[in-house]
């Protein structure tokens, strides 16, 4: 599903399967292993709140509104690795956006912490979105949630990507990452959607922990 082949032959439309099997364990995978996760890695949240807090002081952790499956708004959690402002700083970065389409992406982006820059490579900062699996806001693995701005630009084939539950991590982010631009991540996202199953999502998993040992480009 190239986006070559999108511009050829037209808009392709996910028409994603039941799979209501597939659904409930997924679902009840998704809460033993947030749980779990949660409880383990809870000494390692608090040694890098501490080291948070102690290079740019402030809250370790920030929320941010996402939009879910089906368009619903919830928050979403992350380990902060921005400067407090962040927020109010993008719209003075949009015009060095290195990524074409709904989404922004800057590889030497200025409000990265000194400790942003080392949990954002090994994908530490996104830990916290174990609550929202657990929550059911999320899962384990799906598309990632957008931005309610970057929803707004969509056109109706991108927001096929809303169709499903999002995750924490998916088929985009084990495979091209920051090397993929807009239209090739949605690709990716719809693939997943039209093709997901059990042993798709354990591969996914699976190499999304080889990730956070050796990173593939995460910024």
């Amino acid at each position: 599903m190239q986006t070559d082949q999108r511009a050829k032959h037209g808009p392709i439309v996910v028409r994603p399967r039941k799979q209501y099997l597939y659904r409930f364990f997924k679902r009840f995978f998704d809460t033993i292993l947030s749980a779990l996760g949660l409880i383990c890695l809870l000494p390692l949240f608090l040694i890098l709140a501490i080291w948070i807090m102690i290079d740019d002081f402030g809250s370790p952790f920030y929320s941010q509104v996402r939009i879910g499956k089906n368009g619903r708004r919830f928050r979403m959690w992350k380990l902060r690795s921005m400067v407090k402002n962040a927020d109010a700083l993008k719209k003075e970065l949009m015009a060095q956006n290195e990524i074409e389409g709904a989404m922004f992406k800057m590889k030497d982006d200025p409000r990265i912490t000194r400790v942003g820059h080392f949990i954002r490579k090994y994908s530490l900062d996104e830990l916290p979105q174990l609550f929202n699996v657990l929550k059911g806001d999320m899962s384990l693995v799906g598309p990632r949630p957008p931005l309610p701005e970057e929803v707004a630009q969509y056109t109706d084939y991108q927001k096929q990507r809303l169709l499903v539950t999002p995750g924490c991590t998916g088929l985009w982010q084990v495979t091209v990452r920051n090397e993929a631009d807009f239209d090739e991540m949605v690709d990716l996202d719809l693939k997943y959607i039209q093709q997901r199953g059990f042993m798709m999502d354990l591969c996914i998993l699976i190499m999304t922990v080889k990730i956070m040992i050796k990173p593939n480009g995460a910024y």
